[in-house]
């Protein structure tokens, strides 16, 4: 799992990058309300808002930690947008992203610098 400064995550298996934001930032929301997230077909531009997550506290957008197209946006979310509270590196995901690139998860953090990098915050 690799990491953005923006709170997002992103686990690459083959191909295929899953994404969603990190606990830190669902317990810095609140309780999530609504999420919108990408249509399968969207291209999406790595630091580019592709998905929106509402809380009581404040609305704000996620940003694509890769570059690729959307091949599922996790529609589970529109009905029970509380599992990205619950379940925020799991279940909460966003979108499934085909990568563009092999290399798409380099300058992003992994844990330890992620962890790390929230001691600063």
């Amino acid at each position: 799992m690799h990491f953005t400064k923006d709170h997002e995550w992103v686990r690459l298996e083959g191909d295929v990058a899953t994404v969603g934001i990190t606990k830190h930032a669902a317990d810095q929301l609140g309780d999530v309300v609504f999420v919108e997230v990408p249509d399968a077909g969207k291209t999406v531009t790595k630091g580019d808002g592709f998905a929106v997550v509402e809380s009581v506290k404040a609305a704000s957008d996620v940003y694509a930690p890769v570059a690729g197209e959307v091949i599922e946006g996790n529609v589970a979310l529109a009905d029970a947008p509380e599992t990205v509270n619950a379940d925020p590196e799991g279940a909460g995901w966003f979108a499934k992203i085909k990568v563009a690139e092999a290399a798409a998860t380099e300058g992003l953090m992994d844990r330890a610098a992620y962890d790390q990098y929230l001691t600063t915050l």
